[in-house]
């Protein structure tokens, strides 16, 4: 028997065993369509992570338009390597290629319920296994400022994201940085995995991950085990924003927080500002309201410390005249007894004694007013020390408001790192700079750069 009569027969046997068109469940691990209209594909099986049958495959160019057709704008997704599929074949033997199948069909719904069911095992495991918490263990600062944004540049979500976050009418000003990477196929957790450890090494305040709506197959890649472990053991806050309202992916299962589209994304960190800035608000006005309770309390104790002041001096008059009029009736009835004889001595001592308790009494009055008028000076200058002090404090607090100091006609200016740029020694000719002013902000190209140092024969532009 030679090679082709061999072949011939297991020819024979394949069509005797197989005469009709099965249904095969198989992985497409490569896909070749071919200028002359056909499609040749390999059909894989593996288990435990390794290929336990393997098998060639074709479709026909009547066909494959029409079998491609279907499955895209059924499953939602392009037919593509990689992907689980359920295919009707009819199997031939040829005696240059050996065993072949051929398809015929493709059914989507197949392929949409294994990514399902992929999906239910990847929560469970990550349950079991303790990731779906750990997000929320942690917390996002009081004002997130540093933001790093996962997605790609040409996305339109992150041109929305960005307008409504940068564009803000209270003026809040944040650091957004763009970490690319691929939102969708199967590379898409893998390119995504890498941008977040990337941005995890970095001091971020929160680390987000934005992209608009799609198919379900689109964003299933957001559904990928390894992707949600990356997510949950993330030190940083994650935050996420894929896809519309009625979908809920595992990457949003195990992120610290999950909001719906860009621009709810960004409202969640405007929100925050807003409410530190409430709270700085209402610790003004606190501040106010204690400033005026401390200077009505003085101004009570300064009136009651008076009234006192005025009573001590009153009674001390009071009891120095009560004396002086005892000590001369004293004296004059000590006089009138010897009157006869020491008239005028009595009567010169008399006047001289008078006379020194009438001094005595002005020294005395004259003190007394001394100490009421010092005791009401050092009052008055304690109450306008205090109002200084609390007047000073409320103009430092306003001072550092930055909205006060652009107000006045000053400007913040960021270099192309988005940093504050308090020098010209960091901007050459040609970079692009950012100019903020009360009322919003500009970008512009540095034509010249003039130093103080260097460039004092320069006729300066400011």
């Amino acid at each position: 028997m030679d090679l082709l009569e061999l072949q011939l027969r297991i020819k024979e046997g394949v069509a005797e065993a197989f005469p009709g068109k099965y249904w095969v469940k198989a992985e497409i691990s490569s896909w070749s369509p071919r200028a002359n209209g056909h499609c040749y594909l390999t059909l894989t099986q593996s288990r435990g992570g390794k290929p336990i049958a393997e098998t060639r495959a074709m479709i026909w160019k009547w066909h494959y338009p029409q079998i491609k057709a279907f499955f895209e704008q059924t499953a939602g997704q392009a037919l593509q390597a990689g992907i689980t599929v359920l295919v009707r074949v009819q199997v031939s033997f040829s005696e240059l290629y050996g065993i072949s199948l051929f398809i015929d069909s493709i059914d989507p719904a197949f392929t949409l319920g294994e990514k399902a069911l992929e999906r239910k095992r990847a929560i469970e495991k990550l349950t079991a296994e303790g990731y779906m918490d750990l997000q929320k263990e942690l917390a996002l600062p009081d004002v997130p400022y540093r933001l790093a944004v996962i997605t790609s540049a040409t996305a339109a979500g992150y041109g929305d994201f960005q307008h409504h976050l940068l564009c803000n009418p209270e003026g809040y000003v944040f650091r957004l940085d763009l970490f690319e990477a691929l939102m969708q196929g199967e590379q898409a957790p893998a390119s995504i995995m890498a941008a977040i450890l990337e941005a995890s090494e970095q001091p971020y305040d929160a680390i987000l991950i934005l992209r608009g709506g799609g198919s379900e197959l689109d964003l299933s890649c957001f559904d990928d085990f390894n992707l949600a472990v990356t997510i949950a053991t993330c030190p940083v806050p994650v935050v996420t924003a894929i896809g519309h309202d009625k979908d809920v992916h595992i990457a949003d299962m195990v992120a610290h927080t999950a909001v719906k589209t860009p621009t709810a994304l960004a409202d969640l960190f405007l929100d925050a500002l807003s409410a530190q800035d409430e709270a700085a608000e209402r610790l003004m006005q606190r501040i106010a309201a204690a400033a005026a309770r401390l200077t009505g309390r003085a101004e009570l104790q300064l009136k009651s410390l008076d009234g006192q002041i005025q009573r001590s001096v009153q009674r001390r008059l009071g009891e120095m005249e009560r004396v002086a009029s005892e000590a001369y009736s004293r004296i004059r009835l000590a006089f009138s007894r010897k009157w006869s004889l020491h008239e005028n001595a009595l009567l010169r001592a008399a006047g001289r004694i008078s006379k020194g308790l009438l001094g005595k009494y002005n020294q005395v009055a004259r003190l007394a007013d001394a100490a009421v008028h010092r005791l009401k000076f050092a009052a008055s200058a304690r109450v306008s020390q205090e109002i200084s002090a609390i007047a000073l404090k409320e103009a430092r607090i306003k001072a550092t408001d930055p909205r006060n100091i652009l107000s006045l006609g000053y400007v913040l200016v960021t270099g192309k790192d988005h940093q504050i740029l308090k020098t010209v020694e960091k901007v050459s000719r040609g970079d692009r700079i950012g100019v903020r002013f009360q009322d919003g902000s500009l970008s512009a190209k540095v034509d010249e750069v003039y130093s103080d140092k260097i460039d004092n024969d320069k006729v300066q532009i400011a």
